[in-house]
């Protein structure tokens, strides 16, 4: 019979185990990520309900940073404590660490990056598919009432019209928020700010540590999409002549070409800029806010849970991350099918994942991978 350290070990290796995995094949972006942990944590291994699940990307959509990484946190947290929530986090970054830091050695010895564009052709629309079925299987968890529907209708239109998604999820949820109290005939509404930081330029001399807190305070206030890093990214360091912007153009196709967090990037700049020490300084500054954000946030999410108000809140939040995972999938769909081949590709995709639904994601992902490699090179 095992003991209680033998049963806590043992999950931990599991955790390890599978966010390692995920962290080398999810790729695609936040959206794919998080559709991927569903297939994994919920479907798979009933580490939490669909519902928890969707309360935990709700929440996490609230803090800065990276939000899939944020969310193999979470699920750390729920499996196995504090404890978890640091292996599953490292267990994820590493791949894409790893992955990078030989890209930028390559890159600082060399000058260019190679050439994977066959490999990476059938990723997306593969990965497209397990998006429309998380935001699906999602969407019937988070959209319970007529309200919620008009907020989901709300939460697309303000994705058209291409708002920031901190904007979107903050409004909706106070949308919910205030229905819930004039439904109620209340006249009190709770104010929720997130809190602001500033960012100060890089110190005189670049070294280890103004690396490290430049990409410290990125990581504390860097809301939606891990690209807004680029955009930080050029103020701090091109604009100050510490970067080339060709450089930093060559880190975004890092980013699209490596699976796991795209912030992962951060590691290839720092190498740019103070080779390997300098790596592993903006690798460690631009992911420790992520989970400091999560050991604090993670034990209240229940807590949230009890009350009506903060409940509602919530809710609103959750149609608000359901319908950006739909429009990223719609906005990739736009950039992926390009031809017949990457349309054949999703269509295979799609109908896999909705006709076995025990089959693994990453075999989705692998299989888009090769038969994208095949369809280039054979026509």
């Amino acid at each position: 019979m095992q003991t209680a350290t033998e049963a806590k070990s043992n999950r931990l290796s599991e955790i390890a185990f599978l966010f390692f995995k995920l962290g080398c094949l999810s790729f695609g972006g936040p959206a794919a990520h998080i559709a991927m942990m569903e297939d994994e944590v919920v479907r798979k291994r009933k580490w939490m309900s669909e519902s928890h699940f969707l309360d935990l990307i709700g929440a996490t959509n609230l803090i800065p940073g990276p939000n899939s990484t944020e969310m193999t946190m979470h699920c750390g947290h729920e499996r196995a404590g504090r404890k978890g929530m640091v292996v599953a986090g490292v267990s994820f970054i590493i791949p894409a660490v790893i992955i990078t830091a030989l890209f930028a050695y390559l890159y600082q010895t060399y000058g260019a990056l190679p050439d994977v564009t066959p490999f990476i052709f059938g990723i997306k629309p593969a990965v497209i598919a397990i998006i429309i079925n998380a935001a699906f299987k999602l969407g019937k968890k988070a959209i319970t009432s007529q309200k919620l529907s008009i907020i989901f209708i709300v939460s697309i239109i303000l994705c058209v019209l291409q708002l920031p998604e901190v904007v979107i999820l903050f409004g909706c949820g106070l949308l919910s928020l205030v229905w819930f109290y004039i439904s109620r005939k209340k006249n009190t509404i709770y104010n929720f700010s997130p809190i602001f930081l500033f960012l100060k330029p890089l110190y005189e001399s670049l070294n280890n540590t103004s690396i490290f807190l430049s990409f410290l305070k990125i990581g504390a206030i860097l809301y939606g999409s891990g690209y807004v890093l680029f955009a930080f990214l050029d103020s701090e360091l091109v604009s100050a002549g510490y970067l080339s912007r060709q450089a930093l153009i060559d880190a975004v196709a890092v980013g699209q070409i490596t699976p796991g967090p795209v912030l992962s990037t951060a590691t290839f700049i720092g190498w740019q800029l103070n080779g390997y020490m300098g790596a592993i300084a903006a690798t460690l500054g631009i992911f420790l806010p992520s989970f400091i954000f999560v050991l604090l946030l993670n034990p209240i999410i229940p807590k949230l849970r009890k009350s009506e108000a903060l409940s509602a809140l919530l809710n609103g939040v959750n149609v608000a991350a359901v319908a950006l995972i739909a429009y990223v999938c719609f906005k990739m769909g736009q950039d992926s099918f390009l031809d017949w081949r990457s349309t054949i590709i999703a269509v295979l995709s799609i109908i896999a994942v909705f006709k076995f639904k025990k089959l693994n994601s990453a075999f989705i992902v692998i299989s888009g991978s090769l038969l994208g490699y095949f369809l280039v090179t054979l026509f």
